[in-house]
């Protein structure tokens, strides 16, 4: 959806007036099917564990992936064993699998696969994010929190802390698929179990927590060796992205004073095959991290420099702080009483 009519997403014109009705009825089934969670008539399923889920509202990407390897992070720091589950969007295949430094990228995905080497938790994929959890315990039982990649709107696995993760969209025109951007009401989903609002753009629509975005100083080779990126000042470069939102990180580039001669931008999730890179002898290429989990496996035409610049993500302390708080009576030894029981 996210490619279709993206204009009547932030606008209120006669293309979203004509859809109203639409997404007036997608409302009432948003809203049914919440009810029908709550009343137990769909089942959702608890698990040992605290469960961290971290989705958005709005369709397309706002920075998910990168907060879930924040959390991570954070929460090893702590002396947690985390695990990570997820959908794995656009992988091939559905049964639940453990993600591993040589799992191929279209058997995981690529969000997967770039958690698991950024993080070296254990990842486990599968169509149902209750499959992946319940395999993943089962290989991992002293694992002591969970951080599920997506799945805001995957009521059948309860979770104890709901993040919602908005980019400088924000909501759009505040009006559901199709006439606007988002998966459910907003901000009536604030009443329906979300714990933490984190803004990952620029300008923060409405209240919540900010987040800082940047790109490292260096860049990564496909064997893991590092270079600055003031060395490749004054080169003519292409930048390729197959991301939600390529344009902003073009412009993380340009505003490093890269000089770029030529961008690519590709669909989110591009499944990327040798034809995109032979095009590309003799250059030198920057990407994604994310893009760089599938073209570092491709064999490289002659001449080709690819290099993947990472992205360094941290949400504001008092964010961290807020979590912590949240997560500490989940991780005592008494029973808690928050966890959306009802969704």
């Amino acid at each position: 959806m996210k490619h279709i009519l993206p204009g009547a997403w932030h606008t209120r014109g006669w293309l979203a007036c004509l859809l109203w009705p639409v997404a007036q009825l997608h409302g009432l089934l948003v809203r049914l099917r919440w009810a029908l969670y709550r009343r137990g008539i769909l089942r959702s399923r608890r698990f040992g564990v605290p469960v961290i889920v971290v989705g958005n509202v709005v369709v397309g990407g706002a920075g998910k992936t990168p907060l879930v390897m924040a959390l991570v992070r954070h929460l090893q720091a702590r002396g947690l064993r985390v695990g990570v589950v997820s959908r794995g969007y656009g992988r091939a295949g559905r049964q639940s699998l453990e993600v591993g430094p040589n799992t191929p990228v279209d058997a995981s995905g690529d969000e997967p696969a770039l958690i698991q080497r950024a993080t070296g938790a254990p990842v486990f994929v599968a169509d149902k994010r209750t499959d992946a959890l319940s395999d993943l315990l089962a290989a991992y039982p002293s694992t002591s929190a969970v951080v599920c990649d997506d799945g805001l709107q995957h009521y059948a696995l309860q979770r104890d802390i709901e993040i919602v993760v908005f980019d400088d969209r924000g909501a759009g025109n505040g009006w559901l698929l199709p006439a606007g951007p988002l998966r459910e009401p907003w901000p009536e989903r604030l009443r329906h179990g979300i714990d933490l609002v984190l803004h990952t753009g620029q300008k923060a629509a409405f209240e919540g927590y900010a987040s800082r975005r940047q790109q490292a100083d260096h860049a990564l080779s496909a064997d893991g060796s590092r270079l600055a990126l003031t060395s490749l000042r004054h080169q003519p470069l292409v930048a390729l992205a197959g991301i939600a939102n390529p344009e902003a990180f073009f412009d993380m580039l340009r505003a490093r004073g890269l000089t770029l001669q030529k961008t690519i931008a590709f669909p989110d999730h591009h499944d990327f095959n040798e034809d995109d890179l032979n095009a590309l002898s003799g250059r030198t290429v920057v990407c994604t991290e994310k893009d760089a989990v599938k073209l570092f496996a491709l064999p490289a035409p002659p001449g080709l420099r690819l290099l993947a610049v990472p992205l360094e993500f941290a949400p504001e302390p008092a964010f961290y702080d807020a979590l912590d708080a949240l997560l500490a009576p989940l991780l005592s030894p008494l029973p808690s009483s928050h966890g959306h029981q009802t969704h």
